[in-house]
């Protein structure tokens, strides 16, 4: 539980870090104030349920595709979050690309860096006191 809790809270920082990033970099993508704290559940959430059923989706019919797996993900997950008001809005479909692989991209190497960083912590605590 503690690991899951440990988790989630990893994605809620990699999804906050890759939207404000995408956001700054792309003219076409407009992150709202407001809304943002809505965004960002919208999307770890949406980015946590949509996962495991696109990956069994395109390793059913589509198996080509599961090396864009995250991507394809990001993006729906993108969308989502999108259609509640007042968060993130996304213009182009080129944005909408270059969105979903900066906000992967970030959500992956946040993911990997910060659960590791807090792992290791985690075990180099529970070292500690057992000494």
């Amino acid at each position: 539980m503690v690991r899951f809790l440990w988790s989630f809270a990893v994605n809620l920082v990699s999804a906050a870090a890759g939207l404000l990033i995408a956001s700054l970099l792309l003219a076409d993508l407009h992150l709202q104030a407001s809304g943002f704290v809505v965004a960002v559940l919208v999307l770890t959430i949406a980015q946590a349920i949509l996962a495991p059923f696109v990956f069994n989706m395109a390793r059913q019919y589509a198996s080509a595709l599961l090396g864009g797996i995250g991507i394809v993900s990001t993006m729906l997950a993108l969308f989502i979050a999108s259609l509640f008001p007042g968060g993130v809005t996304v213009t182009t479909f080129s944005t909408w690309v270059v969105a979903a692989l900066i906000i992967w991209v970030v959500m992956a190497l946040g993911g990997w860096l910060l659960l590791g960083w807090v792992l290791k912590r985690f075990v180099k605590n529970a070292k500690d006191s057992r000494s």
